[in-house]
């Protein structure tokens, strides 16, 4: 897929198939797996995630499949700085989908931990409230709820799902070691291109038996998007003057096709390239020091 242009609309369903496909055809190379594992955020991510893992799972009752049982298991991991709402909608999506769905707090882990890191003094709480705090705190609590998803997959001989695509990944919007998973759907496809799947998704829904499954589906398409981590009441507030992952995504489509001198003739570099900059260390986890280099004059 051509990653420096947005796909046509009429590709979507294509699309949709081809993801479906792929994932069944991993499983079938794959005969130990026996569950697919997805933490269900109550944003757009994790739901068409859920979404498309729904219809690998029923695929692969098929005969080429080899008429597999593969249990869909979902878990919301709410702490403090979840909203009601998103606890709502990742409920209800949950219950609608997955073969087996729970509701489990982490505040008592992620506080106790804190409180440990703490007592370490690896905490400053004159700076509570910097933003550099904030996200040192966010990134606990996303790597506490992947220990619970790995501990959960390794339970139930599963893979872990991954909700990430590529407008994040470029930004180094997600968390090392923490909310990233074994397989990625979505991990290509930039941030427009999941809401116009999760659109499509929406609209099959709701032209069918499955409406509740398509009310579900559009609250979550219509929620503010945030990392659900405190960090930021919306993900725009960590990236400078935008108002939408379109804008994002026309501005580093821009940079991949004509390059970052493209923006500086322009005047001032957006934050968004700013900020991909800053996070190119992400993207080169882990680095290892080349063969060559080591071997070099031995």
């Amino acid at each position: 897929m051509n990653k420096t242009k947005i796909i046509d609309m009429k590709f979507l369903g294509r699309l949709k198939h081809t993801i479906i496909l792929n994932t069944c055809d991993y499983l079938k190379e794959n005969p130990t797996i026996k569950s697919l594992i997805l933490g269900i955020s109550g944003g757009i991510d994790s739901a068409i995630v859920s979404v498309l893992a729904k219809e690998a799972v029923l695929m692969m009752k098929r005969d080429y499949y080899g008429n597999r049982d593969i249990k869909l298991i979902g878990r919301s991991y709410p702490m403090t700085s979840n909203t009601d709402e998103e606890l709502k909608r990742s409920t209800a999506l949950g219950e609608l989908i997955c073969n087996d769905f729970d509701v489990m707090t982490l505040q008592g882990s992620y506080t106790e931990l804190l409180h440990s890191m703490t007592q370490n003094k690896l905490f400053d709480y004159n700076r509570i409230d910097s933003m550099s705090e904030l996200v040192r705190k966010g990134n606990i609590k996303a790597r506490i709820r992947m220990i619970y998803l790995y501990d959960l997959a390794q339970a139930n001989n599963g893979l872990v799902l991954s909700t990430d695509n590529y407008s994040e990944y470029l930004l180094g919007f997600w968390t090392l070691h923490g909310d990233v998973g074994d397989f990625g759907m979505l991990q290509n496809l930039w941030k427009t291109e999941v809401y116009m799947l999760a659109n499509f998704c929406y609209r099959q829904c709701q032209y069918s038996e499955l409406k509740q499954l398509a009310k579900a589906l559009k609250a979550c398409i219509d929620a503010v998007p945030t990392d659900g981590l405190g960090i930021t009441k919306s993900d725009f507030d960590q990236f400078g003057d935008v108002k939408s992952y379109q804008e994002i995504d026309q501005i580093l489509i821009k940079m991949l096709n004509s390059g970052y001198g493209s923006f500086i003739f322009d005047g001032e570099v957006p934050e968004v390239l700013k900020r991909y900059e800053r996070t190119k260390f992400k993207r080169e986890n882990p680095f290892n020091i080349s063969r060559e280099t080591l071997t070099e004059g031995t």
